[in-house]
C-alpha cells in the first residue's frame, strides 16, 4: 500500500511548525481530583502560546487558561473543578447539615420528648457526632427555643424566617454534590425524629418541607417520602 501523502505532508509540517505553550504557577491548594477520583494538591497556571518555527518560539499567540493542574496525576482541567469539595470538607457539611435538620426538627415542636432526643442522639452519632448525650443535646435545643431571635414566639406555629436561612445556608451548597439517595436520607432522618413522638405536627411539616426545598427537592417528592416513613413500621 502506498503511503497517505496527505498524512507525510502534514506530518512534516508539524515537525516544522507548531504550537507551544509556556505555563506559569499563579497559585495551589488542595481540590477533589476528577481524573484521580480523590483529594489531591494542585496549581492553578495560566499559560501564553507562542508559534514554533524549527522548535524555536517566534510568534506570541495570546494567553490560554486558567487550568487547575493535578500534582498527582498532572491532568489539566477547567476552574469549575475547584467548585467541587474535597472529600475532608463534603464530610465536614454533611455533618453541619444533619445537625442543622436535627436541631430545626426538634426545636420547632418546643421541649422535645424523651423518645425524639433518643431519636435525635442516634442520628447525630451516626453523621459523627459521637460524644453526643440526650442532655447536652436536650440543653441546646432549649437554648435555640428560647432565643426569640431564632424562632417565632410560639414555635410549633412553623419554620420561622430565621430557621429556614439556616436550613438553606447549611443544605444549600451540599445539596448540588449529593445523590437523590443522599438527598432522600437527610430528609428521612428529620421525618423519623418528627415521628418518635407520634404523627408530624404542624410546625414539623414545615421544617421537613424546607429541608426538601433546600435539597432541590420538588413538594411531590417530599410528600411521598414523609407519608412512606409516617407508614413504615417502628
Amino acid at each position: 500500500m502506498l503511503p497517505d501523502r496527505g498524512r507525510m505532508r502534514r506530518a512534516g509540517i508539524s515537525r516544522v511548525l507548531g504550537m507551544h505553550t509556556t505555563w506559569t504557577t499563579v497559585g495551589d491548594g488542595e481540590f477533589f481530583c476528577p481524573g484521580c477520583g480523590g483529594d489531591r494538591n494542585y496549581q492553578r497556571r495560566t499559560g501564553r502560546r507562542r508559534l514554533v518555527v524549527l522548535g524555536v518560539p517566534v510568534l506570541p499567540r495570546g494567553e490560554t487558561g486558567p487550568v487547575v493542574q493535578c500534582a498527582a496525576c498532572e491532568g489539566r482541567f477547567g476552574t469549575e473543578a475547584l467548585d467541587h469539595p474535597t472529600t475532608h470538607r463534603f464530610s465536614g457539611m454533611l455533618r453541619d447539615a444533619v445537625h442543622t435538620v436535627v436541631l430545626a426538627v426538634l426545636a420547632v415542636g418546643g421541649a422535645p420528648s424523651r423518645e425524639a432526643l433518643e431519636c435525635a442522639v442516634g442520628v447525630l452519632r451516626g453523621a459523627g457526632f459521637e460524644d453526643c448525650t440526650e442532655v447536652q443535646l436536650g440543653a441546646l435545643v432549649e437554648a435555640l427555643v428560647t432565643d426569640a431571635g431564632r424562632l417565632p414566639e410560639h414555635a410549633g406555629a412553623g419554620a420561622g424566617a430565621s430557621l429556614a436561612i439556616e436550613l438553606h445556608e447549611a443544605l444549600d451548597p451540599l445539596a448540588a454534590h449529593l445523590a437523590p439517595a443522599g438527598r432522600e436520607s437527610i430528609l428521612l432522618q428529620g421525618a423519623r425524629i418528627a415521628l418518635a413522638d407520634g404523627p408530624y405536627s404542624a410546625g414539623e411539616r414545615d421544617v421537613l418541607g424546607t429541608v426538601g426545598a433546600a435539597l432541590t427537592m420538588c413538594t411531590d417528592e417530599v410528600g411521598q417520602l414523609l407519608v412512606a416513613a409516617a407508614r413504615a413500621p417502628r
